[in-house]
């Protein structure tokens, strides 16, 4: 049974009529015939009486149109979604993103989707690279934006980097360190130092080795929180310093609520964000979509850091 089979009856049950309904599907009465014959055969039920050279429609044929119409219907639906689909106006997809790209990368990107693409549906969440890296193998989310090494070890998942991370330490404009005078390491460990996100042991091991913190490097810290808002907000109202990526940063500098400090020698860790992704999934055009309103995203927060260190922007 297949559905121009079902058009067929249906063509026939409607026009009442074997030569109205064979102009109407365009096909020769005998082949009109079989095909009638060859549904009939695969459902196992008479749909015509035929009767002196008259076909009449059976109780089965009766009980059984109007599931044959949902079925047509339900095949041009069908269609019609695929088609929505591949013009990126309908579909389905989940993310997740770190707590520090939740307001340049996360935000407008959900934004500019369901603005341009309002059939979409879509879910995300912020959580750190390795919780999401298990989402994504247990197939909760369709892909994630973070720390790509975090996925380098997994077979089968495609890594596109995007964005190497530059890194600063921050604090309120009035802070006693943010007179521009180079800040050493002594001097930081005076205020609460406050950690945005996931201690990852080698940041811990390379924090050391630059400020010769102790160890244990976390137990240094006044906050660790995977609230990015929440430390900043601390940040803006307290003696409270904090080291973190320029890409976080960004909310409290445009709004001039924080500056840089001009700590020696110069916060400088290993850390590249990029897309992470299964690699044999057919990708649909809002994810395609997705993609490049991240990298549009990274590239304006990379010019923006620029004009705010005065320097060329991270390639």
């Amino acid at each position: 049974m297949n559905t121009r089979q079902l058009r067929h009856f249906l063509a026939l049950l409607d026009t009442g009529s074997l030569a109205a309904a064979a102009d109407a599907v365009h096909l020769s009465q005998p082949a009109l015939s079989r095909s009638i014959r060859a549904l009939e055969d695969a459902l196992g039920v008479p749909l015509f009486d035929r009767n002196d050279r008259r076909l009449r429609p059976t109780a089965y044929a009766t009980a059984y149109a109007p599931r044959a119409r949902r079925m047509l219907s339900d095949e041009k639906e069908g269609m019609r979604t695929l088609g929505l689909m591949q013009a990126g106006d309908l579909g389905t997809f989940s993310t997740g993103m770190g707590s520090s790209l939740a307001a340049p990368i996360l935000r407008p990107m959900l934004a500019e989707l369901l603005r341009t693409s309002p059939g979409l549906r879509l879910r995300s969440i912020i959580d750190t690279s390795e919780r999401l890296l298990d989402a994504l193998l247990a197939e909760r989310i369709d892909f994630f934006v973070g720390n790509i090494r975090a996925a380098e070890a997994h077979d089968g998942l495609v890594v596109e980097p995007i964005y190497p991370c530059t890194f600063g330490w921050y604090a309120r404009q009035s802070h006693p360190l943010a007179d521009g005078r180079s800040v050493d390491a002594a001097q930081l460990r005076q205020y609460p130092m406050l950690a945005p996100g996931h201690f990852e042991p080698s940041m811990a091991r390379r924090l050391a080795q630059i400020y010769g913190l102790p160890t244990p490097v976390p137990d240094q810290f006044a906050l660790i929180s995977d609230d990015v808002g929440t430390v900043l907000e601390i940040v803006e109202s307290t003696d409270a310093i904090v080291p973190q990526t320029d890409l976080s940063a960004l909310p409290g500098l445009r709004a001039r609520s924080i500056v840089e400090l001009a700590v020696s020698p110069g916060l400088e860790l290993d850390l590249t964000l990029g897309i992470v992704r299964h690699g044999d999934r057919t990708l649909a055009p809002a994810t395609l979509r997705a993609f490049e309103i991240i990298r549009e995203r990274f590239a304006m927060a990379a010019a923006e850091i620029a004009s705010f260190k005065g320097n060329a922007a991270p390639r």
